[in-house]
C-alpha cells in the first residue's frame, strides 16, 4: 500500500472521488484537508458538493495555507489533501513564498507515519495561458507536482473517471 499518494488529472476527470475511496481504504477514521476557500457562491457550492459526498468516517480539517501544520497534527490515521492547485493559489494570490512551502512539504513527507493521499490539477496540457499570472501559476503547479511525484510512492492519472498507474 502507497504511504504517499499523488492523483492527478484534468477538471471533473474523477480525481477526488478515487482519492476518496483510496484513502477510506487505508483506514477509518480518515482526516479530509480541504484546502479550499469559499471566495464566490460557485466555490461555496464546489464545496458543499464535496462535503455532501463524504460520510460520517471523514475528520474535515480546513487549512488554505499551512499544509505542513496540519499534517504534522494528523499523523495519526489517513490523510486525503484536496487539493494542491487550490493550496498553490491560496499561497500565490496571497503572494506567500510558494516555492518554499512546497519544498518544506515534500521535505515534511519522509517523516510522516500515516499515509497521505494528495489530489492536485495537471494544468499543463492545454494551450499556452495569455497572461503572465496565469503562465506562472502553470509553471508553478507543473514543478509542485514533480516534486510531490517524486516523492511519492504511487502515482494514479485520472481520465473519464479511470485510473492510470504512473508510478
Amino acid at each position: 500500500m502507497a504511504r504517499i499518494l499523488l492523483v492527478t488529472g484534468g477538471a471533473r476527470s474523477g480525481k477526488s472521488t478515487y482519492a476518496e475511496a483510496r484513502t477510506l481504504e487505508m483506514g477509518t477514521p480518515a482526516h479530509y484537508i480541504a484546502t479550499a476557500q469559499a471566495w464566490d457562491d460557485e466555490m461555496e457550492a464546489r464545496i458543499a458538493a464535496h462535503q455532501a459526498r463524504r460520510g460520517p468516517e471523514w475528520v474535515t480539517h480546513a487549512e488554505p495555507l499551512d499544509l505542513v501544520k496540519v499534517l504534522r497534527e494528523t499523523d495519526t490515521a489517513p490523510r486525503l489533501v484536496d487539493c494542491l492547485t487550490l493550496w498553490l493559489t491560496n499561497l500565490m494570490l496571497g503572494e506567500k513564498d510558494w516555492e518554499t512551502a512546497a519544498k518544506a512539504l515534500v521535505a515534511t513527507l519522509p517523516d510522516l507515519a500515516s499515509p497521505v493521499v494528495f489530489v492536485t490539477n495537471e494544468v499543463g496540457l492545454g494551450i499556452v495561458p495569455d497572461n503572465r499570472l496565469a503562465r506562472d501559476f502553470r509553471d508553478a503547479a507543473g514543478y509542485l507536482n514533480q516534486w510531490v511525484a517524486a516523492a511519492a510512492d504511487e502515482v494514479i492519472f485520472t481520465v473519464a473517471g479511470l485510473p492510470m498507474k504512473v508510478k
